[in-house]
């Protein structure tokens, strides 16, 4: 490791030291704002609704400028090399929505890792978070989990110029800073000192997982370290079983990434879960949020964004041609001339509204 790299590892790790200590004290206090039954699954989260979208749910809070990402940890970072005797891995879950849905909330997926005492990194979309305002507070405030961004409205950045990227960016990040603030007012939630991982996210996941040069560019420059992963479980697919889901995680080694899904589109993720983690816990892994993972090694960065070898989600772009105007349109619903998304995208969107009224919906903030 470069003595740059060495030094930027350091800062991070400690700022993260900072942050599980702020957090393990507002831990009781934290989760004190919501009863057993209120963080319970309740009928119906799961499911995937279309609707119009609204302009006025976007966010136009101020946000503090970051100081962007040091060069030494530019670009995506797919796993971690992490010190002998480490044996750790990062579960991540993506909960993305679209301009044109409210998807949805995986509860069982989050009973499991809060029954296990599994850390977890959640990388939210903007509008989902503001359409799951009371469940995001409650990732939020809880010290096994970090909250990542996830662009606002799942467009895909290798598709979009980088004026684009940058508003679309701000008003995913003013979004989390909306819900964070509003959970660090709530007189039962007591984070403690200077919790950076509190205060905004260090991390972002690309829609679709893929980026180009601007793209990476434009989220390092928002201070946000890019994050990939080393291991795909397929898992939007609906054909994907939870055998095969759990049986994605052989493949990991210490410092993996393993990218899952909590939004509804992780079809049998949830039944996977236990069987995995005890799978890695018998392998003598334990678990780590994305940002503890870096904090203990050395990323494995690359200078594009792929899922197991370069250029393998060309396909993304070609599945979702929209994208290159404003991603706003729902994907083909099955059946027609054109199928949806092998990989599960778009499909099992339960209709609340005339396919017709679903108008593009462009980005209206009036600031990047």
């Amino acid at each position: 490791m470069s003595r740059l790299a060495h030094f930027a590892t350091l800062c991070i790790s400690a700022a993260v030291a900072c942050s599980f200590d702020a957090l393990a004290q507002g831990h009781e206090t934290g989760g004190a704002c919501w009863s057993a039954v209120e963080l319970a699954g309740k009928p119906g989260e799961k499911a995937i609704h279309r609707e119009t979208y609204d302009p006025a749910i976007e966010p136009r809070n101020e946000v503090a400028q970051l100081a962007p990402v040091a060069p030494a940890l530019r670009g995506s970072i797919r796993s971690v090399k992490l010190p002998p005797g480490e044996k750790l891995v990062a579960l991540t879950f993506d909960l993305c929505e679209n301009a044109w849905e409210v998807s949805g909330y995986d509860a069982p997926i989050i009973d499991t890792l809060r029954k296990s005492g599994v850390k977890a990194t959640f990388f939210a979309s903007g509008k989902w978070l503001m359409d799951h305002s009371e469940r995001a507070q409650q990732l939020m405030a809880d010290p096994l989990f970090e909250v990542g961004a996830h662009s606002w409205t799942h467009r895909n950045f290798r598709l979009l110029p980088p004026d684009e990227m940058r508003r679309d960016l701000a008003l995913n990040l003013h979004a989390d800073d909306h819900l964070r603030r509003k959970l660090s007012g709530r007189s039962c939630y007591r984070p403690g000192p200077g919790p950076v991982d509190a205060s905004r996210p260090l991390v972002f996941r690309f829609p679709f997982g893929t980026c180009n040069t601007e793209a990476l560019d434009a989220v390092n420059d928002a201070g946000l370290l890019a994050i990939q992963w080393d291991i795909p479980t397929g898992d939007p697919a609906p054909t994907q079983s939870a055998e095969a889901i759990a049986k994605s995680a052989a493949a990991a080694k210490p410092g993996s990434i393993i990218v899952m899904h909590a939004n509804g589109r992780g079809h049998h993720t949830a039944e996977a879960l236990p069987r995995m983690i005890e799978e890695l816990r018998k392998r003598g892994f334990g678990f780590a949020t994305v940002s503890e993972l870096i904090a203990k090694g050395e990323p494995v960065i690359k200078d594009s964004c792929y899922e197991l070898k370069p250029g393998d989600n060309v396909k993304y772009d070609k599945l979702f041609p929209l994208d290159r105007a404003h991603n706003a349109a729902p994907p083909p619903v099955a059946g027609s001339k054109h199928a949806p998304a092998p990989t599960g995208w778009g499909a099992d969107v339960k209709s609340t509204a005339p396919a017709t009224t679903h108008p593009a919906a462009p980005i209206t903030a009036d600031r990047p």
